[in-house]
């Protein structure tokens, strides 16, 4: 099996964000099937390759170049155009195509059906983030009400609706890296999630959405967005509140009715089990022994499926124009 090398940016300062963590995760998961290191490719840090260096070494062929830094991938794709490359694809809506000499691994199904969509003939795999086995009910008593991460959150839920929530309530809003989040989540009787207006200033969208998923696995009551991949989970009025529902009115009524209700949803263990190491184990196996086998087809023969440029739809259009007419045509002749 082909070693992985993981190509990021750098792992610490600026680069810290959600996308890393769930990046450096996947790298331990695979590194318990196959080897995988992770490699820089902006910053130089000890103890890690950098790009450069690595791309130095001969036998590169029997190597996978995983990428995944949406703002990066044309310069990469450019960079590793004669070796083994897979996209390990977040958020999508990023403004690029991949030939479909690069398999597309996804983080939910919302953005593997993009990629359906934007990449039809390139091989396409469905990955979701994995939940840590620490994100659990410890079944403790809540000393917070509500819960809010201030980055990502909507000018409605920092500028509104959090200020009329604390007119009723205990609410706590965290700013910075929080050390212990699934202590926090469990202490936690609420929490709020609103993204929808941060991708779209972005102009990408929501990959996956971990906190809500970290939120609900920890007994949290989860009001959130179901924007991009959070649709893959969120199911509002069964495992959910949508926020920001038509009023800010009707958005504390609802919230102020759940800290009232002494009747908490549980969800079933079952159904984070899709989430959960053992589950991702098994489908990295299966992902993994697949582009192994491709990357051996790849070297002996060429992609040979027309691609869906401009030109060969408009052509297309014109063909199905062309047929309509013919057949309006003949039916009257």
């Amino acid at each position: 099996m082909r070693k992985l090398y993981f190509l990021l940016p750098g792992t610490d300062g600026k680069f810290a964000c959600g996308g890393l963590w769930a990046e450096l995760k996947t790298v331990n998961l695979v590194q318990q099937i196959c080897s995988a290191d992770v490699v820089t490719y902006r910053q130089r840090e000890t103890g890690k390759q950098f790009i450069d260096d690595l791309l130095q070494q001969k036998n590169l062929n029997e190597a996978i170049f995983v990428i995944n830094w949406g703002f990066d991938v044309p310069q990469l794709v450019s960079k590793l155009k004669q070796y083994n490359v897979v996209y390990h694809a977040h958020s999508p809506g990023y403004p690029f195509k991949l030939p479909a000499s690069i398999p597309i691994v996804a983080v939910s199904r919302y953005t593997m059906g993009y990629w359906g969509e934007k990449s039809p003939h390139s091989l396409i795999y469905y990955l979701p983030n994995q939940i840590s086995d620490e994100f659990k009910n410890l079944g403790q008593a809540r000393d917070i009400d509500v819960l809010v991460q201030a980055r990502k959150s909507s000018e409605y839920l920092i500028k509104e609706l959090i200020p009329e929530l604390q007119k009723h309530c205990n609410v706590f809003v965290v700013d910075s890296y929080v050390e212990d989040l699934p202590g926090l989540f469990n202490r936690a009787k609420v929490y709020l999630y609103d993204s929808a207006e941060y991708w779209a200033q972005q102009g990408v969208s929501e990959g996956f959405g971990l906190q809500p998923m970290e939120a609900l696995a920890c007994g949290c009551q989860v009001f959130s967005s179901v924007n991009g991949g959070l649709s893959d989970y969120l199911d509002p009025g069964f495992n959910c509140y949508k926020i920001a529902g038509y009023s800010l009115e009707y958005d504390v009524q609802r919230i102020l009715k759940v800290l009232d209700s002494s009747v908490a949803v549980t969800l079933n263990q079952d159904f984070f089990a899709e989430y959960r190491t053992k589950n991702i184990i098994k489908r990295l196996q299966v992902i993994l022994d697949e582009l192994n086998v491709f990357f051996d087809h790849k070297m002996q023969q060429p992609s040979n499926i027309k691609s869906l440029t401009k030109i060969r739809m408009t052509k297309l259009r014109a063909q199905r124009i062309y047929g309509k007419l013919k057949k309006q045509y003949l039916k009257f002749k």
